[in-house]
């Protein structure tokens, strides 16, 4: 894989980013669910991207919600 430039960096954060906020105005938490609404994003995210970067910002992403939602909820420790 060669590394993409700074404008393509630059094109593939744009996408992630469009196809993040779409799947906020969704409400859609869990990066394995595409909406109907944010397909073409996902599909211009995947081809924007190389392809260990859209499974980077995937699990990125699905890691930062479970945070908050911990961070919100809080958590009940594992009792051995």
């Amino acid at each position: 894989m060669s590394y993409p430039d700074k404008e393509k960096r630059k094109t593939c954060w744009d996408a992630r980013d469009r196809y993040w906020e779409c799947l906020d105005r969704e409400n859609v938490k869990d990066s394995s669910v595409r909406p109907k609404a944010c397909l073409d994003l996902r599909k211009l995210f995947e081809t924007s991207c190389p392809t260990q970067w859209v499974t980077h910002f995937d699990r990125k992403r699905d890691f930062s919600v479970y945070k908050e939602k911990i961070q919100k909820e809080g958590y009940e420790p594992i009792k051995e």
